[in-house]
Formats: structure tokens, sequence, C-alpha cells
């Protein structure tokens, strides 16, 4: 379990970035395997939630995540039930209710989880590079000010995500960055003589954060696809070619009211 230092020893606030050591799933799922689209035994998956729950001092039932979809889209909680009863198409969540962990599934893609101590509303987002394009983050912060959070009191934390180094793109796949953002043309570096690239997408993130006005950012700059021992890696498990992977959680949640 992972912590972030913009997050970390703030009041009425729990997170964390969970790794994939601590649960009971095996084989290619292990071993804190939460993602219920899996195909991993359901028994294990909720095992695992559980145990992740404990770790926020929170029941399992106050866990939420949804069903991610890439999307630019935010799902504004008062109370999990309906969500868990029927996980929404969505990439990321925001409240100002206490005891609600928002929990973000990622193997490569960026979670993100934000804060304003002050008016007490938090949020998370998955932002992979569809997402993030898209404008996940600008719409979760605005889903926190709709709650009362102030832009310039927002922290943010990039968790876990693919590296640089490991993030090779194709030829064209810069040019809806470059012309949404030309800034965007150093995340992108030559991969050699290929014609392709590699792709900063945790660089990518921080960069929307900063043009949003998140001056509080921060990142934990750990590669998902490298680190086999503590991360589930889409991208690891396509260039092995297994039929599955696990997806790891990080997640936030208030404790007291403001």
């Amino acid at each position: 379990m992972l912590k972030s230092p913009a997050l970390d020893n703030i009041s009425g606030i729990r997170h964390a970035f969970f790794t994939r050591e601590g649960g009971v799933s095996e084989g290619i799922f292990a071993s804190l395997n939460c993602g219920a689209g899996s195909s991993d035994a359901p028994e294990r998956v909720a095992e695992n939630k559980r145990r992740a729950a404990a770790h926020l001092d929170l029941e399992d039932d106050r866990l939420v995540t949804l069903y991610q979809v890439h999307s630019p889209d935010v799902v504004t909680l008062t109370d999990p039930a309906p969500v868990l009863a029927d996980r929404p198409e969505a990439d990321a969540m925001v409240t100002r209710t206490p005891g609600i962990a928002l929990g973000i599934l990622t193997a490569d893609c960026a979670p993100v989880l934000f804060a304003d101590a002050e008016a007490g509303v938090i949020g998370a987002a998955h932002a992979g590079w569809r997402g993030a394009l898209g404008g996940v983050v600008e719409n979760t912060i605005a889903a926190m000010e709709d709650l009362g959070a102030r832009r310039r009191n927002i922290r943010a934390t990039v968790g876990p995500c693919i590296a640089q180094a490991s993030y090779q793109v194709g030829p064209d796949f810069p040019d809806p960055f470059i012309e949404d953002d030309p800034g965007t043309v150093v995340l992108f570096r030559p991969d050699g003589d290929t014609g392709k690239h590699l792709f900063d997408l945790q660089g990518y993130v921080l960069r929307r954060l900063q043009k949003a006005g998140i001056s509080a950012r921060d990142a934990l700059d750990m590669d998902t696809y490298a680190s086999e021992n503590l991360f589930f890696s889409y991208r690891r498990t396509c260039h092995r070619g297994e039929d599955d992977y696990g997806r790891g959680l990080s997640a936030i949640t208030l404790t007291e009211a403001v």
C-alpha cells in the first residue's frame, strides 16, 4: 500500500494506492485483484475488496467502484448503495459524504486522487490516454467545485501507471494531443528508428492538472509495466499473450464531515 505526500496526514481524509500484494487471488491475478470485470473468482475479488476497505477502516459495502469505459464522465455520490447495485459507466467520482471510499481500478492507466480538505470534498478519476484527452481530469475538478471545493485548495496525486519507457505508441498517436495542446509534443519521444513514439502518460496527466489550475499536485512515479511484483499491467499481459489481467485499486475517503 502506497501513500501520496500531497494527501498524507491531512485531517479527515484517508487514501491508499494499493499494490497487488496482500490479497487472496492466485495465478495471473495474484494477489490483491479488485477487478470485478476480470475472470477471477468473484469470491476472491470480494475478499480482496473487503481487505482494501478494512485498510481504510471501512466495511466493504462502503467501497465503491465504477464500470470504467475510458470516458470523461463523473458520478457524484451521496449514497454508495445504488452504485454498488448497478455500477454506472463512468470514470470518475466525487463526494462530500463521509464514510464512502471512491475506488479506481487500473492496470497501466493513471489513477488520480483529489482532495479539498477545507471544503470536505474528494474525488477519484481513471485517466487512461483517452479519458485524459477527453477531459476526465477537468470534469472531476468541476464536479468537486459543484460540491463546494475551491480549485486553489484542491490537492491531487497521480498514482502508479505505465511509464514512458514502457509505453510505445504508433506514428500517428501524438496528433490529437498536439492538435489539442501543442506543448504536449515534449511528452512524446521517438522510439529509435521505428517511426513510433514513447508516451509520457504521467506527465500528460500532470500537465492537465497544471493547466486546470491545480498547483498542489504530485505523482508517485512508479512504472506498472516494469514492476511486476507490485502492479498489474494490461500491456504486459498483452505482450505475454495471457488471456486476462488483474486490476489494482486506488481509493480515497472522508472520515468526517466539514
